[in-house]
């Protein structure tokens, strides 16, 4: 593993696949993260803030996942207090001031429905509840809703013995209370992926006080507050207990059964996070069976959600008997088709892009890595052969063949082709393998390019010869270290410069005075990645050659560039990139020079201040 971070992302993976046989794996673990988070205040602070993060990005969402709603709430209200005590405090204050406030108006609630109940001979239970400290928090910031914008905040939730006087208890509240229109949700007869079933309304009272109410069987609740730890516990006295569970936990095996499908770890963690924990859309096939599929989810998504084979296949699709584009997002209640063709030539790359699912992502990476193999081994080399040349690297195609065969190797794959194909399917990010690209290359010599006489009349946008990128620089105090040259400022051997600890491409150089570095030592978070950094004479030798950035304000009058073009190749000056721009009769001359140091880059502008019709020259660009 490159770092410690992507060797504990393949734990969690691992984790998952023994917990899609097991359930019980994940039910230890999240004991045991749960035990972790009630003894954190023994951790050091840097080390608290690591694991609320983890828990709240992983094991809460799993826990909600899996319906276990104390443990999901336990832990992120714990999560919460180490990565925002502030805000944490501010809402428990607030939540305990209006509980306090509305007693009365909730014992006269509770009293009234009691009494309502024992009237019409249902036998129930009475719960009150209180929307958690995280819950709240998360509502204010995700929806931007002040305090009193938050109906749910307090809830009256109903027991009762079956699932007819659910819908019975409904009707009497809904005589007792005016409803809410829009606020009342059937989870009984459409249930959470998570398997919460339960009714919810939302009434307003005499007061005038919005309030929830929860209507649900003994049973319904147990597994609300306990998830699948809880439908285990009342199954396990029935026949063919394991298949049930084992379609419970579905989603689990979609999401790793394709697990060497990628072999990025950031993109396994955003797919577990996406799958784990998302907002529901509920659509209906044209049988009318439910699919739930997250917010955002589009017509690719739902296909490929029926079978692999239908999204493979897929060449258009309707909703509610209207044609519609396969790129748009579904909503609530919709019945979708999917229009299918046996002659369909398969998916699209560009449906990478569109899809949220990490199945429907999975199995069109997989259609392309099995189909086809050869383009995806083409488009691979050259995004490869394109990482090697933004490197700033000329190597042969044998040496190429070598670096290539060394990363392959340390990725995972028997020979470079593998890594081709993974590429350019879309199962690794040709970024992730930058940093193992570029130390690989680095053990090999650069190629330079074959010099190229510059005339007057024949102007040529070239390379220059032996720029350095990582050497000429000693780094607090040691020579030899692994640098690269910031583009914002382009520091020259004659600048004042300060380097900054990147992560994974080591220390960038910057000149002192750019306009980053004072932002970024005012960031607490950078201030211990800033190093001294200086010039080594010894190895910025007169063929040493570093790249410069000119900007020019001059007349916009033909052969203006000309002119400009000649002086610079009088002086043997390499032109790396030029780019001009029109305004208001002036002209906006960009430059990219090769350029030895400042005093050379002096003498530069000194040559090009003596042209014509040019006013002002500033080094570097505007943005």
């Amino acid at each position: 593993f490159e770092d410690k971070e992507e060797a504990h992302i393949e734990n969690l993976r691992k984790m998952l696949l023994a917990m899609s046989k097991d359930i019980r794996v994940i039910l230890i673990k999240l004991c045991d993260r749960v035990h972790n988070m009630r003894t954190l205040a023994a951790k050091k602070e840097e080390k608290q803030r690591v694991i609320a993060l983890e828990t709240m990005q992983v094991y809460a969402p799993l826990a909600h996942r899996l319906g276990m709603q104390r443990i999901k709430q336990e832990l992120e209200n714990l999560g919460m207090q180490y990565l925002d005590p502030i805000g944490y405090q501010e809402v428990k204050n607030d939540i305990e001031k209006r509980y306090g406030q509305n007693l009365g108006f909730v014992e006269h609630i509770r009293a009234a429905v009691d009494e309502c109940l024992q009237e019409n001979n249902v036998k129930f239970t009475l719960e009150g509840r209180i929307k958690s400290v995280y819950s709240v928090y998360r509502k204010m910031y995700t929806q931007n809703k002040s305090f009193d914008e938050i109906y749910d905040f307090y809830a009256l939730r109903i027991i009762v013995e079956t699932e007819l006087e659910c819908y019975t208890v409904l009707g009497l509240i809904h005589e007792m209370f005016h409803s809410i229109p829009g606020r009342f949700k059937d989870y009984i007869s459409t249930p959470k992926p998570n398997m919460y079933r339960s009714l919810h309304t939302t009434v307003i009272g005499r007061a005038g006080v919005p309030f929830e109410v929860q209507i649900r069987t003994k049973e319904m609740h147990q597994v609300a507050e306990f998830g699948i730890a809880a439908h285990w516990k009342y199954k396990s006295g029935e026949r063919n207990v394991k298949e049930e569970i084992d379609k419970k936990l579905e989603w689990i095996a979609k999401l790793i059964e394709t697990e060497d499908g990628t072999r990025d770890p950031e993109e396994f963690m955003s797919a577990l996070k996406t799958d784990i924990y998302h907002d529901e859309t509920f659509v209906f096939t044209p049988k009318g069976d439910v699919r739930a599929l997250p917010q955002g989810a589009t017509v690719i998504d739902f296909a490929y959600a029926i079978h692999t084979a239908v999204g493979n296949k897929m060449i258009g699709a309707k909703i509610n008997g209207m044609i519609v584009p396969i790129d748009r997002v579904l909503e609530n209640g919709e019945i979708v088709e999917i229009l299918t063709s046996s002659s369909a030539k398969g998916p699209s790359r560009d449906w990478l892009k569109i899809v949220t699912t990490s199945e429907a992502r999975n199995k069109i990476r997989q259609w392309f890595k099995k189909e086809k193999r050869a383009d995806n081994i083409l488009l691979g080399k050259s995004m490869v052969d394109n990482e090697i040349k933004k490197a700033g690297y000329y190597i042969n195609e044998a040496v190429k063949a070598e670096v290539v065969e060394r990363i392959a190797q340390r990725n995972g794959f028997s020979i470079a082709d593998d890594l081709y194909n993974t590429i350019g399917y879309g199962g690794l990010s040709v970024s992730k393998i930058h940093s193992k690209l570029t130390e690989e290359l680095e053990k090999t010599v650069k190629q330079p390019e074959p010099q190229t006489e510059v005339t007057k009349d024949d102007i040529v946008l070239s390379k220059p010869k032996n720029i350095k990128s990582n050497s000429g620089i000693i780094v607090d105090g040691e020579s030899g270290c692994q640098v690269k040259f910031a583009k914002c400022c382009n520091p020259l051997p004659g600048d004042s410069v300060i380097g900054f600890i990147t992560k994974g491409y080591g220390i960038s150089i910057h000149k002192s005075d750019c306009p980053n570095v004072i932002s970024g030592k005012q960031n607490p978070e950078y201030v211990d990645r800033w190093v001294s950094a200086s010039w080594d004479i010894d190895t910025n030798s007169k063929h040493s050659l570093f790249e410069a950035n000119l900007q020019i304000k001059a007349d916009d009058r033909i052969g203006m560039l000309a002119d400009i073009s000649v002086a610079i190749a009088d002086m043997r000056v390499d032109i790396l990139q030029i780019n001009v721009q029109s305004s208001s009769g002036f002209s906006i001359i960009s430059l990219k020079v090769s350029c030895k140091n400042t005093e050379h880059y002096d003498s530069i502008v000194s040559r090009l201040r003596s042209i014509s019709g040019v006013y002002e020259i500033s080094r570097g660009f505007s943005h």
